[in-house]
């Protein structure tokens, strides 16, 4: 029997400005290229400017075997392809809490939700327990650090987290261990 090694990433496209109409142009285009990796899927959805609507990226956490895969995954998705995207973070992930977004107690609406990205400090600084699952776990929808491609090296953390505003949801990490914090509006992804 050969053991399939698990390889978790976390794909963060940020969109171009002005790109919705392109965008919504899309939509059954991309839907259709992430029916394909649906039993890989551990999270998705975009994140929104503060008005709720506007899509400002899209968020894809995913098993793949390996970095190049992840690249392909990233790289040949239809809206990046069609210049949709300004840029896309990329980067090993490990799974702390061990179950997708479908799994989430919270379900997929109520509340407010929010993609949380820490970026690391570099020169050695290293905060991979910062994500420890706390008591608040029925908060966590997905969580994580960010690794380097061969997993070695802490990068960061990413967390999908329902909490009442921005700043509870920034609260989950530890500001003195990051160079910065961002929080972004996020909510569950995928076919309705």
């Amino acid at each position: 029997m050969v053991k399939t090694v698990v390889v978790e990433f976390f794909c963060y496209h940020r969109d171009r400005r002005g790109s919705m109409p392109l965008r919504d142009e899309l939509l059954e285009e991309h839907w259709s290229y992430m029916d394909r990796y649906q039993a890989e899927m551990i999270a998705r959805g975009p994140t929104l400017a503060d008005d709720g609507e506007t899509a400002t990226g899209s968020v894809h956490i995913v098993d793949l075997p390996d970095p190049a895969a992840a690249r392909a995954f990233a790289f040949d998705e239809p809206n990046y392809q069609a210049g949709v995207y300004r840029d896309v973070l990329l980067r090993r992930w490990r799974n702390l809490l061990g179950r997708t977004m479908w799994d989430f107690p919270g379900g997929r609406s109520g509340g407010n939700r929010y993609l949380v990205l820490g970026l690391g400090a570099g020169h050695g600084a290293s905060s991979a327990d910062d994500l420890a699952v706390s008591a608040d776990r029925d908060e966590l929808i997905a969580c994580g650090p960010l690794l380097s491609d061969n997993g070695t090296t802490w990068l960061g953390a990413a967390a999908l987290v329902r909490a009442r505003d921005p700043e509870a949801a920034r609260a989950i990490l530890t500001p003195d261990r990051y160079a910065d914090i961002e929080v972004h509006n996020w909510q569950f992804g995928g076919r309705q």
